[in-house]
């Protein structure tokens, strides 16, 4: 456990996190994958390009320290990581060698700064920070193990169906290869996918969101073609039905919460995935519920979904559905009330928003920062949004009530 004093060592380097952080990380990335090629293309190497996967670890270690007192109040976050280390099958071990590499760089970055007593501070910190992540791993393990259907690491998913959702997005029903059941999944879950692409000599883990309701016998992803994506290109243009998959069980805390209150789904391009399968689940579990279904996409060709979002609401009086097309073609026919030429705005949004309501809300870097400037102008408490953002979490925000209550 760690001592008051350095406790009080941890707090006093917060500004030297926050100056050094992202090259703390960065260094602390390249180390590690020095020594250990084998954990390279776990993480996405375009995250790893543009600095996204450094800017995740700096928040997340900032967030550690500025609430080393506190430590109740990083629930949220250690759930969000430990989902994501669950779905790459991190281990236990592991954490001694990324504990090692982190504090090397650490005192590389900060030179005589780095003092015996900041180091030592640190090692006991991160021990202290494993150790709370490891249990907390140790049950999603054991719930993902023993569920009914469940299983361990990554089994053979069937690749049942290929469907063209857009010009860019391709959706993969899977099942089980002999028939079995497949364990359930909360909305807005996803699973991962483990491939090794023909000429690299390491596999490749990525999380795709289920989209569908679930059904216990098939899970439904779908894989947006990336510009430069090793994993997104080999499953579009090698994967064919009937191939099988390597799948780790459903993970992910962005899930639908129960309730009344009206609900509000934000998303853009394929941020549309996990509140698809959200809206599936609230027009299920909750008919009586209002739904606002809200989309971006850049044009009709790129629009995944719509035809099975436009079916549900024929269906369902209390959906409500409202799309942007953000690079319009002369073929996208923008007759129909519920769409719109250009990007989401406030003025836009809010004849269409109910009060009072739950706003969840996924989708690129640049479309989640939109949609939280909308909410702030409009007034929108943070206890009623719910966000994911497709790649590493930039920032950890932790929850107004729990800021407020006492130590």
């Amino acid at each position: 456990m760690l001592t008051p004093l350095q406790k009080t060592t941890i707090r006093a380097t917060v500004p030297a996190l926050q100056a050094h952080g992202d090259t703390i990380t960065r260094t602390f990335y390249a180390r590690l994958f020095a020594a250990h090629p084998e954990l390279l293309n776990v993480f996405n190497p375009a995250n790893q390009q543009t600095g996204q996967q450094a800017r995740s670890l700096a928040a997340s270690v900032l967030a550690y320290a500025e609430h080393i007192d506190r430590p109740g109040l990083l629930a949220p976050m250690v759930q969000r990581i430990a989902h994501k280390h669950v779905s790459l099958d991190v281990q236990p071990q592991q954490y001694r060698v990324v504990g090692q590499h982190l504090l090397d760089a650490i005192a590389e970055v900060l030179g005589e700064a780095a003092t015996p007593d900041i180091l030592s501070a640190w090692a006991a910190a991160y021990d202290e920070l494993a150790a709370l992540m490891i249990d907390t791993e140790r049950d999603l393990y054991h719930t993902g193990t023993e569920q009914p259907g469940g299983w361990s690491g990554f089994t053979p998913l069937r690749v049942t169906r290929l469907t063209p959702e857009s010009s860019v997005i391709t959706s993969l029903t899977l099942e089980r290869p002999g028939g079995e059941a497949l364990p359930p999944y909360q909305a807005g879950q996803y699973v991962s996918v483990k491939v090794k692409v023909p000429g690299d000599d390491h596999w490749h883990i990525r999380q795709y969101s289920l989209s569908a309701a679930p059904n216990g016998q098939q899970y439904r992803i779908a894989v947006k073609r990336e510009d430069g994506g090793v994993v997104s290109t080999h499953l579009h243009d090698r994967v064919r039905e009937g191939d099988d998959l390597l799948v780790h069980v459903p993970a992910g805390d962005f899930t639908l919460r129960a309730g009344t209150r009206p609900l509000v789904l934000l998303s853009g391009g394929v941020g549309v995935t996990p509140l698809l399968a959200m809206l599936h689940a609230a027009l299920t579990d909750t008919p009586q519920r209002p739904v606002t279904f809200i989309h971006a996409a850049h044009n009709r060709a790129a629009h995944a979904f719509g035809p099975e979002v436009r079916a549900l609401a024929a269906q369902h009086p209390q959906l409500r559905t409202l799309v942007f097309y953000t690079d319009v073609q002369d073929t996208d026919q923008l007759g129909l009330p519920s769409h719109q030429a250009g990007f989401i705005t406030a003025a836009t949004l809010k004849p269409a928003l109910p009060l009072d309501a739950d706003y969840y809300f996924c989708g690129p870097t640049g479309f989640m920062a939109t949609v939280e400037g909308i909410l702030d102008e409009l007034g929108v408490p943070v206890t009623r949004r719910f966000t994911e953002t497709f790649g590493p979490s930039q920032q950890f925000i932790l929850p107004a009530a729990a800021l407020a209550a006492p130590i």
